[in-house]
């Protein structure tokens, strides 16, 4: 079944080619990348191009910014707190992998 708003979207896409809305893209002419996800495609760019990574990814440059933070400080009270964040981060990391 189309969508309802089909012959809309058409016309508008098709007046904007007319009015040469689409000349001079980046790309223009150009083979479209290869994509393993074609249904995911679009959502995939869109969180590539807005920095998104994966949970696991953040998770792992936030552990590596706690283990730097740790060689540096000498506090032992602030270490402790650091060793029990990096437990946590460690435990939330393997669920992350695992899901």
């Amino acid at each position: 079944m189309d969508h309802p708003l089909i012959d809309l979207i058409n016309a508008k896409i098709q007046k904007a080619d007319r009015e040469g809305a689409f000349d001079n893209l980046a790309g223009a002419g150009k083979p479209l990348p290869k994509c393993d996800d074609p249904d995911n495609a679009v959502m995939h760019r869109i969180l590539k191009e807005n920095g998104a990574v994966p949970e696991f990814v953040s998770l792992s440059q936030e552990l590596a910014k706690l283990r730097a933070e740790l060689l540096e400080t000498t506090d032992r009270t602030e270490r402790r707190k650091l060793i029990s964040d990096m437990s946590l981060l460690e435990a939330r990391l393997e669920i992350a992998r695992k899901g």
